[in-house]
């Protein structure tokens, strides 16, 4: 959606309807949300299975855009992990494709590229705009993707956990040596948890977790006295309450900085 503003400016309205406290990957829209999916002129997916939804409704194929397509060859597979809940949008596992595909910058801009080629199909007239929106954006995701290269090289090789199994291509594209845990950053992990958290420890000696959203405290000083620093770096699956998603990933990066410095 972010990607879709930047690229078509004001030749389009650009709508993203997963409310702010559901994960949008596990949302499912109601009938009045899917007709106006159905009515849409252009219906923009991330592709990788992150809409689940849609294999249970009837959507136009014609006006689909599969933004990741290009590089479904190098998607890559989470392992069978249990199921598990968090937020309203019920019990759900992260196993088979992952799909925040857009945590690799290179992987994004072929998406925002993928979305200015539809646009300009859809509206020529407007294709010089598109095009010239799409070298903005490029210029801002290059330079993310130029500090996140730079900070993480300071931890190559370097073993680190994860709250969550959705940073896998943020992982491969910058060398991270990461091992994903079930822990929901607002939930106190229970005893069973943090039993199994020192057994892994033992074969992973993370000294740095990285967080969707800002954990408890308890949680944070737990951790921290097993060594174990928490970053926080949200995915930007939801529109944030402030900014963009550019500044959200500015956020992260900053949050990496501080760890890593």
């Amino acid at each position: 959606a972010y990607f879709a503003g930047r690229i078509a400016g004001d030749q389009a309205e650009v709508v993203f309807p997963a409310p702010p406290d559901v994960d949008p990957a596990m949302w499912m829209p109601g009938p009045a949300t899917v007709k106006d999916f159905q009515d849409a002129d252009l219906i923009l997916l991330n592709g990788a299975n992150y809409a689940k939804w849609i294999s249970r409704v009837s959507l136009p194929q014609l006006r689909i855009v599969d933004t990741s397509r290009a590089f479904a060859d190098l998607y890559l597979q989470v392992e069978q992990s249990a199921s598990h809940n968090h937020g309203p949008g019920g019990e759900h596992s992260h196993s088979g494709a992952a799909f925040t595909t857009w945590l690799d910058p290179g992987q994004a801009l072929q998406q925002a590229e993928a979305i200015a080629s539809a646009l300009a199909r859809k509206r020529p007239a407007a294709k010089q705009q598109f095009v010239t929106n799409l070298e903005s954006l490029k210029s801002d995701l290059l330079a993310l993707d130029e500090r996140l290269a730079r900070i993480t090289a300071k931890a190559a090789g370097e073993p680190m956990l994860a709250s969550h199994p959705v940073y896998h291509y943020l992982a491969r594209r910058y060398g991270l040596d990461l091992e994903s845990l079930m822990w929901e950053p607002h939930e106190i992990p229970d005893e069973v948890q943090w039993a199994a958290l020192a057994q892994l420890l033992k074969e992973h000696p993370a000294k740095r977790m990285l967080w969707e959203a800002e954990p408890a405290p308890e949680s944070v000083e737990r951790l921290r006295g097993l060594g174990v620093e928490s970053i926080v770096f949200d995915p930007g699956g939801n529109r944030p309450a402030t900014g963009d998603f550019l500044t959200v990933m500015e956020s992260n990066a900053a949050n990496l900085e501080d760890v890593f410095q």
